[in-house]
């Protein structure tokens, strides 16, 4: 059978601050995906919460982009809005950018990650889920996980694997995509996916068969909103084995706590920390970034699970180095390379703050 897996998330209501989900509106969101079970517009569902995201994950037979799907995801925030609002939670309803559904919530501020595939005789997926990050943060694990033989040995040894796989990149700035063949076009893809907030990978398909190996959401919210609402916070869907990476292989990119922008106000870089689902708390700084990821088997589009993989003891030592990254890129406080560069600050206060001393500022001179 056909399986589409969605996952919809969105900031409606931090607690307290931008740190956590309230526990209500965890329940209101079960209480919606339960009905949509009953009325059998969803096989399954798992609630969960990154940070301050609510995340919806959902597996059914309507395809990639479905209305009722979207609309039932949009219903769903719109409900722990209200009771966000009645709590005085921080952020209430951020993330929704219209005031009605319009037919999808892709352009409406959630992030979306979906993909549809026939279910394999055993199909272990892995939900990843960051915060206080943007998309372009899963460019160099997908990069690891699909195109690196150091981390990825099944590229070498696995004869399903062996052709490669096709990136397909988003330009967020241009609203462009293109394709790269890999191993091929690894350097020119690297040169692209090197600049992360503008250029992002969206999915990542088997070269020989173009089966699907993994989707991420690419939606920006400072440029749907046009100023800075919140960081994005971007979800990721991995398919493993079978001619895909292995479970292991897919998890290892996150043993390195590699630099993301993000952080406090969506202004600076710092180490995504892999952690826990409990641990996914983002506390000092509003940080450091965090990164969970939580494993089923798929099985007649049940889903089988959750594995919280990344809570596992391989990882403690990726958490003492983002805590002591997080502790050297503090120390730089307002000066780069802690804070983002000024062209990715132009959704902030900086634009204003140029304006208001754009008339004191006078040309140099010779004797300058």
């Amino acid at each position: 059978m056909k399986t589409t897996l969605s996952v919809i998330k969105a900031d409606v209501g931090g607690f307290p601050g931008h740190s956590d989900v309230h526990p209500k509106l965890i329940e209101e969101a079960k209480k919606h995906l339960q009905k949509a079970v009953n009325d059998k517009l969803l096989i399954d569902f798992h609630v969960t919460h990154c940070g301050d995201d609510l995340e919806l994950i959902m597996t059914h037979t309507k395809g990639e982009n479905c209305k009722e799907i979207h609309k039932l995801s949009w219903d769903t925030f719109v409900a722990c809005t209200k009771i966000a609002k009645e709590l005085k939670l921080y952020g209430a309803g951020q993330d929704l950018l219209k005031d009605t559904f319009s037919g999808n919530v892709k352009g409406a501020g959630p992030g979306v990650a979906e993909m549809e595939f026939e279910e394999r005789k055993s199909d272990p997926v892995v939900v990843f889920m960051a915060d206080k990050t943007e998309p372009g943060a899963w460019n160099r694990a997908l990069y690891e996980m699909f195109a690196d033989p150091f981390n990825t040995a099944g590229l070498v040894i696995d004869p399903e694997m062996h052709d490669g796989f096709i990136f397909e990149m988003h330009d967020v700035i241009e609203h462009k995509k293109i394709e790269f063949k890999m191993p091929e076009e690894a350097y020119s893809m690297l040169a692209f996916i090197g600049t992360p907030g503008r250029y992002v990978i969206k999915s990542v398909r088997r070269k020989s068969d173009r089966e699907i190996g993994a989707v991420a959401s690419t939606q920006r919210l400072s440029l749907i909103a046009g100023k800075y609402v919140g960081k994005d916070d971007p979800v990721l869907i991995v398919r493993c084995q079978h001619g895909l990476p292995a479970l292991g292989e897919v998890l290892n990119p996150f043993a390195f706590p590699y630099l993301v922008a993000g952080w406090m106000r969506g202004s600076h870089n710092g180490p995504l920390m892999p952690c826990a689902v409990k641990d996914a708390t983002p506390a000092r700084f509003d940080g450091p970034p965090r990164v969970i990821g939580i494993g089923f088997q798929i099985a007649n589009g049940k889903l089988i699970g959750p594995r919280d993989l990344l809570a596992d003891i391989s990882f403690d030592l990726a958490r003492q180095k983002a805590n002591e990254i997080a502790d050297y890129m503090k120390r730089h406080g307002p000066f780069e390379p802690h804070r983002l560069p000024m062209e990715d600050l132009e959704y902030t206060t900086m634009p204003h703050l140029m304006e208001k001393f754009k008339a004191r500022m006078k040309p140099l001179t010779e004797k300058d």
